[in-house]
Parts: structure tokens; C-alpha cells; sequence
């Protein structure tokens, strides 16, 4: 099996997360984007708690593509340091798995 990842990223608004799903579909570099929300955050940000409604982004791609997909989210993100984590998938059935690779595939 492919080294498989789910990406998250949160956003500010939906428009900002159909926008980022997009340019990760323009680039090849995201097989499937699922968008959710709203959801409600609350956080640390320069020492102050905040509260806030967001957007999340889950992102399937290869390990491989991490780099890229970080790089095209900082492209668009509206925040300052907007959560990028990689979550490794361990288990996925074969066909998913390979649907993924081809999605994300350079040829």
C-alpha cells in the first residue's frame, strides 16, 4: 500500500476552503478534499484565548505530496500560521489506496 495521508487544515470561511480544495485539484496534489463545517474553535493566539467558526479541510494524498500540499495551502490560507498537520492513514482498502495514488500521480 501507498504511503497514504490525510491532511487538515481549518479556514476562516467556506469559500477559503473550496478554494484551497480547488488549487489542490488544479495542482494534482489531493485525490479527495471533504470540507466541513461550520465548526466552532477556540485556541491560544498571541497569549490571547480565542474563539472562532471555521471550515475544515481533510486532504487524502501520498506522504510524498506533503510538501506541495503544505506549500499550495500557504499560496491562498488567509491566516498567519494556519494548522497544517499530516495524519497517517495505516489501513485502507486496496482499491481506495489506488485510486489515490493514480489521482495524485505525476504521469
Amino acid at each position: 500500500m501507498a504511503d497514504l495521508i490525510q491532511i487538515q487544515t481549518t479556514t476562516g470561511s467556506e469559500a477559503e476552503a473550496d478554494c484551497i480544495a480547488s488549487l489542490l485539484f488544479q495542482k494534482k496534489l489531493a485525490a479527495c478534499v471533504q470540507v466541513s463545517g461550520p465548526i466552532r474553535s477556540r485556541y491560544v493566539w498571541n497569549g490571547v484565548q480565542e474563539e472562532s467558526t471555521e471550515w475544515m479541510c481533510h486532504i487524502k494524498t501520498l506522504a510524498a505530496k506533503y510538501a506541495a500540499v503544505e506549500a499550495a495551502i500557504r499560496e491562498v490560507h488567509s491566516y498567519d500560521e494556519p494548522e497544517i498537520i499530516a495524519i497517517p492513514i495505516s489501513q485502507a482498502s486496496k482499491g481506495y489506496a489506488d485510486w489515490v495514488s493514480r489521482s495524485v500521480s505525476d504521469e
